[in-house]
């Protein structure tokens, strides 16, 4: 299945947020931290935004699931960044089916920043030893999408696995969302085009196929593809931007040289074709413009 969409098999587990201090919420500087039982009031209102987002995507209302995936984002508290990461990118995939590449970028970026947040506010992603307050799993056979469960729900579940297996679990779902995230980005600005863009794209493809063991047969394929395709698109896009930017900079360079009797031809550049730097040379007998 294309990772474009959000799929509706994936087991879910919220990463234990306990004591971690990575917190935006604040409060005239100081770090804020809901409640237990404000964390799962919030948690639930995103987790029963985002199974109606699910819903309206799959029927194609792309629009009305892109609005409803915002609302369950606004709702879910700033520190639980595994369930953030996972609505963004939702959000990403709604916005590939409206064809609005920046915001696509956008979104599979804030999944992949959320990612990188957990990884470094979450010890046990670091030294394997257990944080205060334990992981808990819910699994469900009609999960649409990585299910949130809030703290206060988790203590409700039942006995968790050992610790070595959750980080393991934790590893696994984190991968799996940063290569959803990577692969939604990829196409966002393989679609953008230009040079910063299909690079960007590029970059992201070469992460991808850094780690074959984690996307389907499928994905795979797109990313062997596209790391085929995009260099050429890379070197043309460079190329043909580099090329407008000297011409602007030759009109600009002329209007300057120009009362001095001096135009942009007293000044040839040069391209080394080994370094693809350039050189310039003076050349006093040129013609002013």
């Amino acid at each position: 299945m294309s990772s474009d969409a959000p799929t509706n098999d994936d087991v879910v587990k919220k990463p234990n947020t306990g004591e971690t201090k990575d917190v935006d919420d604040s409060i005239d500087g100081q770090e804020l931290r809901f409640t237990p039982e404000e964390e799962e009031a919030l948690v639930k209102e995103s987790d029963t935004a985002k199974q109606e987002a699910n819903a309206l995507f799959a029927s194609k209302q792309y629009q009305d699931a892109l609005n409803k995936y915002d609302d369950a984002i606004n709702s879910c508290p700033k520190y639980l960044c595994y369930p953030r990461a996972v609505i963004y990118s939702n959000i990403a995939a709604c916005h590939i089916q409206l064809q609005d590449w920046k915001e696509t970028i956008k979104a599979a970026s804030d999944s992949l920043k959320a990612l990188e947040k957990l990884e470094q506010s979450d010890s046990r992603l670091q030294s394997g030893e257990k944080k205060e307050g334990e992981e808990k799993t819910k699994q469900e056979d009609d999960d649409v999408e990585e299910e949130i469960v809030s703290t206060g729900a988790s203590r409700a579940a039942p006995a968790p696995v050992a610790v070595d297996e959750e980080v393991k679990t934790l590893e696994a779902n984190i991968q799996r969302i940063r290569c959803k995230a990577l692969m939604r980005r990829a196409r966002g600005r393989t679609e953008a085009g230009g040079w910063h863009n299909l690079a960007g794209a590029e970059e992201d493809c070469k992460a991808l196929a850094a780690k074959p063991e984690s996307l389907t047969p499928a994905d795979l394929r797109v990313v062997q593809k596209q790391l085929r395709e995009l260099p050429p698109r890379v070197k043309a896009a460079q190329e043909k931007e580099m090329g407008e930017m000297w011409g602007k900079l030759k009109d600009l360079g002329n209007g300057i040289l120009k009362p001095f009797g001096l135009s942009t031809n007293n000044f040839q550049m040069v391209k080394d074709e080994n370094t693809g730097g350039y050189s310039m040379n003076f050349q006093p007998g040129g013609k002013s413009q």
